[in-house]
């Protein structure tokens, strides 16, 4: 696997290992919600692939709502600046809310969207990350209820996750090394 000039794909997670953890963590959320609803924030643009899977594998009510927020820096730096660009259709309150997100690192994103979402009184909040980055946590508070798989301190694309919008199709997670600019 090959990407422009001199930048490298070298795959971490295969297709088929995400695939199952993926059922794993839609069974365990249909386990943990037996019987109640349950309500799927997925964080645009990164966990939209993530969430299509496991939305498929969860066996109880569920509804569906996007937000998108961005946090701006420099390239890869998260300055923890977020901006809101979109936020929910409807109402979540008295609902069993689960944020799915691709991956988390730093914290200070879904540190975020945690306060702006506990502020519109959700009956409980988790959160679902396919790819959890803990060496990055700035906001050691933050963490997710169901975790796909931890990762090291590496730059990752694929299933969603892109680096200046490429490599989201691919079917692996794969570390992406640049080359030295």
């Amino acid at each position: 696997m090959h990407g422009h000039g001199q930048e490298h794909l070298k795959v971490l997670l295969r297709s088929s290992a995400i695939q199952k953890r993926v059922r794993e963590m839609g069974h365990q959320i249909s386990k943990d919600y037996k019987g109640q609803r349950v309500h799927l924030i997925g964080v645009l643009k990164g966990a939209a692939i993530f969430l299509s899977d496991l939305i498929r594998q969860i066996r109880v009510d569920v509804s569906l709502d996007f937000m998108s927020v961005s946090s701006y820096g420099h390239g890869s730096q998260t300055s923890g600046q977020v901006r809101l660009m979109k936020d929910l259709d409807t109402s979540i309150e008295g609902l069993n809310v689960i944020v799915v997100e691709d991956i988390l690192d730093t914290g200070l994103t879904l540190g975020y969207l945690l306060r702006v979402l506990q502020q519109r009184k959700p009956n409980s909040l988790k959160i679902a990350a396919l790819l959890d980055k803990p060496e990055r946590r700035i906001k050691k508070d933050v963490k997710a209820d169901y975790v796909g798989f931890q990762i090291p301190n590496e730059f990752v694309v694929g299933y969603g996750l892109d680096y200046a919008e490429r490599y989201r199709n691919l079917k692996d997670v794969c570390v992406l090394s640049l080359p030295p600019s």
